[in-house]
């Protein structure tokens, strides 16, 4: 609980909502570039949930998830504290790509350090003066390099509190994953903070359906929190419809180089002995198709219609 709240050198008051701009990194020509952050506090003091996108910068569905949220007026809880980041990673925005000025990854920076790279420092800044004020994190992700993310919420399965959190969100999938070393996720985790990771659509795209369960996932989150009371909002369909847990996954790649079409969808379920798809040479001479070797779920699907050998086509998710 957090009676005085003070973030970047400004207090925010009970009943207040602000927007403060991080600008702790510049570019090389000197141009400050501010990463704006929206904060609404209830009239009561309660628990401070982070709604944070675009920490790639080419992840848009993530960024559209956070800004239509503000724009619908979501945010602003009635008790306890909503921070949202809509774009932490303007600088990747600005040129439509996933990595930060210096060609580093930023989910691979954290915590960071205020004496390493421009990354690294950026991260560092985020963890130092904004994160402590946070107790639950939602982090909008997306696919990349047109592989198309079926809408999952990613927890480590240890964690029972974010399993917990994660149904309440009612995402299609929750997916069982282990944190990865430097991610922010990870980062979070050792401060003990609750962070639930969503996955949906691919990069440079925007998915209405995508979107629809990214903002609903935080609807059923704030109102299970406490933070607003959603009765009104809250989908009879999740209730009806729990998350399908999946325990384990692989990546199917392509055995061969060359033209790529699949034969199913993402989100799909597929039988042992099904076609998935077939990699053709672009004259006529070859086609090789490929099939399902054990029953599943179909969790992401590269839409790319050419690739190379060993490319990841498809993830394939067991309950």
């Amino acid at each position: 609980m957090h009676s005085e709240f003070k973030i970047l050198h400004q207090k925010i008051g009970l009943g207040e909502t602000v927007q403060i701009n991080m600008d702790i990194a510049r570019l090389h020509t000197r141009s400050k570039i501010e990463v704006p952050i929206i904060i609404s506090r209830g009239k009561v003091d309660g628990p401070c949930l982070l709604l944070i996108g675009g920490i790639h910068g080419d992840e848009t569905n993530g960024v559209e998830i956070v800004r239509q949220i503000i724009a619908g007026g979501l945010n602003k809880p009635e008790k306890g504290t909503v921070i949202c980041i809509p774009l932490l990673n303007v600088f990747g925005f600005l040129n439509q790509k996933r990595e930060f000025p210096d060609g580093r990854d930023l989910n691979r920076a954290f915590p960071g350090s205020n004496t390493g790279s421009l990354a690294s420092r950026f991260a560092d800044h985020l963890m130092t003066k904004v994160i402590p004020k946070v107790d639950f994190c939602i982090d909008y992700h997306t696919g990349g390099a047109q592989r198309f993310n079926y809408s999952q919420v990613r927890v480590d399965r240890i964690d029972e509190e974010s399993l917990k959190l994660a149904q309440v969100f009612g995402s299609p999938f929750i997916v069982y994953s282990k944190s990865k070393e430097r991610t922010f996720r990870k980062s979070m985790a050792d401060l003990g903070k609750k962070v639930l990771l969503f996955e949906g659509g691919k990069s440079l795209f925007l998915d209405k359906a995508v979107t629809k369960v990214g903002i609903q996932g935080a609807i059923n989150v704030m109102h299970h929190l406490g933070l607003r009371d959603f009765s009104t909002k809250i989908s009879k369909h999740t209730a009806e419809n729990p998350p399908i847990i999946i325990k384990n996954s692989k990546w199917i790649r392509a055995k061969h180089s060359g033209m790529y079409r699949s034969y199913i969808s993402a989100g799909q379920k597929v039988e042992k002995g099904v076609k998935l798809g077939s990699i053709s040479d672009p004259f006529g001479a070859f086609e090789s198709a490929f099939k399902n070797n054990q029953e599943g779920y179909i969790l992401n699907s590269n839409h790319s219609p050419v690739v190379n050998q060993g490319d990841a086509l498809l993830h394939i998710g067991f309950e």
